[in-house]
């Protein structure tokens, strides 16, 4: 294991325990220290303040940059550059993350010291790490790298700054500005980091579509309703779709103009939309083949409304659950197949009734698996057209339903139109 032997070499080498030393590494690792970064920094808490390794990197374009690489130098136009917090050892520290741009490609990057990055800027990164992140290299400037300013600008076939629409954001994009339409927002307080915080959470549009979003350190500007510019946000993945995440270092200007929200979804095959691995607004039509156990009538646990099992939450134990409905199905077009879930409301349309009615349908009938088998009278072997959020994971592809409707394209023109492509 990796971790157990940088231990065990930085144990020998600074005459340490390496117990000790290995308990500061994963302390480090585990708050997303790149472990190179966490090895420099208990050589310098031990006090040997030596950087490992020997001679100078070579000097690299973007494009030859692989994560094989351990150490280079490179020279590129900061394209982004943005602040965000994380916490390790019990304290804040603060990053710079962005992207870097040469002739020849773009590479993210985060730095672990206040070098001064700001967008437009042209630097040589000397001796920068090169770590693995999401199967890219991305570069790691510490304390053992020297940055140089340089005065002639080099001409980058890259637009400098993160304007962004939120159709081309993806999991993982730092230090991004984008100008949108607050469609949801709620006040919500959270068990965090400091015990119980306040947070803003709700959805954004603009004219390429919407995403969820989170405000860390609630701003006034952003209201439903209201349209705002949010400069440095980044983005990660909140129930396998992208979330733009609003922190305390964003800049949020209120617009005095609306922005046009785009009232089109994207509407995909099946096996398209699942190959993307999360889409927050994604329309798919498909034949339901299946209704899926644990459909029909459920009960939650009234503290975190998961579903429980036999009167068990797997969080809070034995509780007294709450009656609901809900139908999980299988939706099939021939690309793929995903897990279609409609909440409540949507359950009771397709049951055609209300849960009050199905309590009494299974009471009637000692067994509530009748709803189920009601509903799946109802709707499988027909074909539907379904909008909603997919999130794709371990467990598959699922996509929580926003509409459901029976689809009513014709099938011989589809069938006649799958011919004529299958023969072209």
């Amino acid at each position: 294991m990796e971790l157990d032997d940088r231990a065990e070499d930085l144990a020998s080498d600074l005459g340490v325990d390496k117990e000790e030393v290995k308990a500061d590494l994963q302390n480090l690792v585990e708050y997303s220290v790149p472990i190179d970064e966490a090895v420099q920094s208990l050589r310098r808490k031990y006090g040997d303040g030596s950087s490992g390794g020997g001679g100078t990197p070579s000097s690299k374009d973007i494009a030859e940059i692989t994560p094989d690489d351990s150490n280079v130098t490179v020279t590129g136009v900061v394209l982004t550059a943005g602040k965000r917090s994380i916490r390790y050892q019990g304290s804040d520290h603060v990053i710079v993350e962005g992207r870097l741009a040469d002739e020849t490609g773009v590479i993210d990057y985060t730095a672990w010291e206040d070098f001064g990055l700001s967008s437009g800027e042209t630097i040589t990164a000397g001796n920068a790490g090169v770590r693995e992140w999401d199967g890219e290299p991305e570069l790691n400037l510490g304390e053992s790298t020297s940055l140089s300013f340089l005065e002639k600008s080099l001409e980058v076939p890259h637009e400098i700054g993160g304007d962004a629409q939120l159709a081309d954001l993806q999991t993982g994009d730092r230090a991004v500005t984008i100008e949108v339409s607050v469609l949801e927002c709620e006040r919500k307080t959270i068990d965090g980091r400091d015990g119980e915080t306040d947070i803003l959470s709700g959805v954004v549009g603009d004219e390429s579509g919407r995403l969820p979003f989170t405000n860390w350190d609630p701003a006034p500007e952003i209201e439903e309703g209201g349209s705002v510019r949010i400069e440095n946000a980044y983005v990660q993945e909140f129930r396998g779709v992208p979330e733009v995440n609003v922190s305390e270092f964003s800049t949020v200007t209120a617009l005095g103009r609306g922005i046009d929200v785009g009232s089109d979804t994207a509407t995909m095959d099946i096996g398209e939309a699942v190959a993307t691995g999360g889409v927050y607004d994604v329309e798919v039509v498909g034949n339901l083949l299946a209704v899926r156990d644990g459909s029909g009538l459920i009960q939650r646990c009234p503290e975190c409304y998961r579903v429980i099992q036999k009167g068990q939450c797997r969080t809070h134990g034995d509780v007294d659950g709450i009656d609901d409905m809900r139908v999980k199905a299988i939706l099939d077009d021939g690309t793929g197949a995903v897990t279609v879930v409609l909440d409540d409301e949507l359950t009771e349309r397709v049951y055609g009734g209300t849960l009050e009615d199905a309590l009494e349908q299974a009471r009637e009938a000692m067994d509530q698996e009748v709803v189920a088998d009601r509903i799946r009278e109802r709707i499988v072997g027909r074909e539907y057209r379904v909008r909603g959020h997919l999130s794709v994971d371990e467990y598959g592809a699922n996509l929580d339903a926003e509409t459901f409707e029976e689809s009513d394209d014709d099938p011989a023109a589809r069938a006649t139109a799958f011919l004529e492509e299958v023969d072209a």
